[in-house]
């Protein structure tokens, strides 16, 4: 029951507008505007958590090794690729 009512206040996953695209595809340097975070509670709670909300501005700013170095609101994180693909952008 209680796993049910946490579900229910993260409300629920907004639709993929056409014309967006995963940030895993954006070019270094790119501005890109979020529009939708994918994947399950937990993933999208921690990407939430590191400012990856619908609306924020990211920019790709490098690639390494299968991660990716995003800045988002004001600071910069790695995140890796397949998770990169959970974050979909305009």
């Amino acid at each position: 029951m209680e796993q049910a009512i946490h579900r229910m206040a993260a409300g629920p996953v907004p639709p993929v507008v056409s014309g967006t695209a995963p940030l895993s595809m954006a070019r270094p340097g790119e501005p890109r505007r979020v529009q939708a975070v994918r994947g399950k509670e937990d993933v999208r709670r921690f990407l939430t958590s590191l400012g990856f909300t619908e609306g924020a501005e990211v920019t790709v700013l490098s690639e390494m090794g299968g991660n990716v170095i995003v800045r988002v609101k004001d600071a910069r994180v790695a995140i890796s690729r397949a998770m990169a693909s959970k974050i979909y952008t305009l």
